[in-house]
C-alpha cells in the first residue's frame, strides 16, 4: 500500500521543530512512503526547506501563493500526494518509527476509511503541575479517557490522523474556515471532514494507540493565561462546530458528561484520602478550564454574524 505523509509549515521559528518532525517521517520503517511538504505561502521557509531536502526522490515540496492555513494546505497536499492513503502529522511532532506500518496495518486488516493513533505530550520544558490530563485536548495531545485501542472515534487529533485519499478528497477534505492561519485559530478542523465521511461512508476514525507521534509542546504551552485563552477559543470553535455541522454528533457533551460525572468525582476522592497541592491546583484547573469554553461558547452565541458567515461557507461535496 503506497503511503503519503502530509506535513505543512509556515514560521521560520519553527524550523527546528519542523526539520526534526521531517526527518523523523524520511526514518520510517515502512516503504513506499512519499513525503509532501507544503510551505504556506513563506518563501524564505520554502528555500530553506528545498535546500535542505528538494535533492530527494521521495519528497515533493510545493509552496502557497500566500499564507492559506492550515486546512487549505492540508487538503493541497492530499492532491499532490501519489499515495492510496495520506497521513497527516503537525510540524512540531517527532513520529515513531513504526507509526505509519502500524497505521497501515489497519487499512490492510479492516475496510476502515481513516485511521488514526496516539498523540503523546513531549514538553520541551518541565510539564506545569497545574495541568491536568483531562484538558491535554486543548494543546493537541489525548486527554484522560480519549478511546480505547481499536475503539472506532468520531475523529482524532490533527498531528495523527490519516485518510483514504479518494473518500478524503471526496468530502471536499480539511474545511478552510477552520484550523490555523497565521495567528488565528479556530479549533477541531479534523471533527467537520470525519463527520462528513462518516455521513457517507457509515465509518469513523479507527484509533490505534500503537501508532504513536510525541507532539512537541513549547514552554508557552504551559502557560496558565494561554490555557485560559485556548479554552475560551475553543468554546468559541464548538459554536462554529455547531453552526456548520448542526445534525452532528456532539462529542463533548460526551466529553463534558465523562468530566463532572466520572473524572471530577475520582479527584475529589483522591484529594479527601490524600490531599495534595498539586491536585487542588489540577481540580481548579478543571474548573477554570470549563468555564473558559463555557464563556467562549457563549460568546459565539452573541456573534450574529457568524451564522451568515457559516452559511456562506457551506461549500463541502
Amino acid at each position: 500500500m503506497d503511503v503519503s505523509v502530509v506535513v505543512c509549515t509556515y514560521a521560520m521559528e519553527r524550523y527546528d521543530a519542523f526539520s526534526a518532525c521531517v526527518e523523523s517521517v524520511l526514518e520510517q520503517r515502512y516503504e513506499p512512503l512519499e513525503l509532501v511538504i507544503v510551505v504556506d505561502g513563506n518563501e524564505a521557509v520554502f528555500e530553506r526547506v528545498e535546500d535542505q531536502f528538494g535533492d530527494r526522490g521521495d519528497v515533493t515540496i510545493h509552496l502557497n501563493d500566500e499564507n492559506r492555513g492550515i486546512s487549505y494546505s492540508r487538503t493541497k497536499g492530499a492532491k499532490l500526494a501519489s499515495g492510496e492513503v495520506v497521513a497527516m502529522i503537525d510540524d512540531d511532532a517527532i513520529a515513531e518509527a513504526d507509526w505509519i506500518g502500524k497505521l497501515v496495518g489497519v487499512y490492510e486488516e479492516t475496510d476502515a476509511i481513516a485511521v488514526g493513533g496516539h498523540v503523546a505530550p513531549n514538553w520541551v520544558g518541565e510539564k506545569p503541575d497545574f495541568f491536568p490530563e483531562e484538558f491535554y485536548w486543548l494543546v493537541g495531545c489525548d486527554e484522560r479517557g480519549f478511546g480505547e485501542h481499536m475503539e472506532e472515534l468520531r475523529n482524532t487529533y490533527g498531528s495523527n490522523i490519516s485518510f483514504r485519499k479518494k473518500a478524503f478528497l471526496s468530502v471536499g477534505g480539511y474545511d478552510e474556515n477552520t484550523g490555523r492561519k497565521g495567528n488565528k485559530h479556530v479549533q477541531a478542523h479534523e471533527a467537520p471532514v470525519c463527520i462528513r465521511l462518516c455521513e457517507r461512508y457509515g465509518n469513523g476514525v479507527i484509533y490505534n494507540k500503537e501508532a504513536v507521534v510525541h507532539h512537541t509542546l513549547f514552554e508557552y504551552r504551559g502557560d496558565f493565561r494561554w490555557l485560559v485563552a485556548r479554552s475560551f477559543w475553543q468554546g468559541y470553535s464548538k459554536r462554529i462546530m455547531d453552526l456548520l455541522l448542526p445534525e452532528a454528533k456532539d462529542d463533548k457533551q460526551e466529553y463534558l458528561k465523562q468530566l463532572l460525572v466520572k473524572f471530577v468525582p475520582l479527584r475529589l476522592k483522591e484529594l479527601v484520602g490524600r490531599p495534595s497541592i498539586v491536585g487542588i491546583k489540577q481540580l481548579v484547573a478543571i474548573v477554570v478550564f470549563t468555564a473558559a469554553v463555557g464563556l467562549g461558547y457563549l460568546y459565539g452565541l452573541t456573534r450574529r454574524d457568524l451564522v451568515s458567515a457559516t452559511e456562506r461557507a457551506s461549500t463541502w461535496a
